[in-house]
């Protein structure tokens, strides 16, 4: 699982979502979770940096957490659903989020996100306390957030699934910045966006092997 966290991270620069030592990934584990440690370049970072943080927010390592520690813990104590936390400072979100800006129901797929748009949490200072309120409310029935002057979060059942969505959640952000700059694009309803987050569930049902 740390090798696999570590893999996460370098896979967010070589993906285009993040740029050198910024962001963080961290995936649950027995009673806490792993997180990568602050300020190491990801492609120096070995198995035994990465940091476990347990149920009390107590670090055990060598190296000190990353300065995010506190929303993947608040994250994983309020959500019984989420097995992995990617942060990235990803261009297109953090441009939005700098706006404070939520991304609308422009397009169905902003449902991969879990419901009909991604919110922008407001600002807060990173590593606060604050700031990870200001996400878990942004997260509320959500899979995925902005945080405002900053970046974003995705969260996964495990690292690929919140890998894939802060790489859905960008190009998504890459998208609806694109329309803006045309004009005001045309929002989907609620009622579309419910029709297309049941079909959403319904797809992946079927898309699981019969022994899932």
């Amino acid at each position: 699982l740390r090798r696999d966290i570590i893999r996460t991270a370098m896979a967010m620069n070589s993906l285009g979502i993040n740029r050198g030592t910024s962001g963080n990934v961290s995936a649950r584990w027995k009673a806490g979770f792993l997180i990568t440690p602050s300020g190491h370049r990801y492609e120096d970072t070995k198995p035994a940096d990465i940091v476990f943080v347990n149920s009390a927010g107590k670090p055990r390592g060598k190296w000190a957490p990353s300065s995010e520690w506190r929303f993947h813990h608040d994250i994983y104590r309020n959500r019984s659903d989420v097995g992995a936390v990617v942060h990235t400072h990803s261009s297109f979100a953090t441009t939005l989020a700098c706006l404070h800006k939520d991304v609308p129901a422009f397009h169905y797929m902003v449902a991969v996100a879990g419901g009909n748009s991604i919110r922008c949490a407001p600002y807060a200072t990173f590593g606060t306390q604050e700031l990870s309120n200001n996400a878990l409310k942004a997260l509320a029935d959500r899979k995925a957030c902005l945080l405002a002057n900053h970046g974003m979060i995705a969260t996964g059942a495990g690292l690929d699934k919140a890998l894939s969505l802060a790489v859905e959640v960008e190009a998504l952000c890459e998208q609806y910045w694109r329309a803006l700059q045309i004009g005001k694009p045309k929002i989907l309803s609620a009622r579309e966006m419910s029709t297309v987050i049941r079909k959403f569930r319904s797809y992946r049902n079927r898309s699981r092997a019969p022994d899932a």
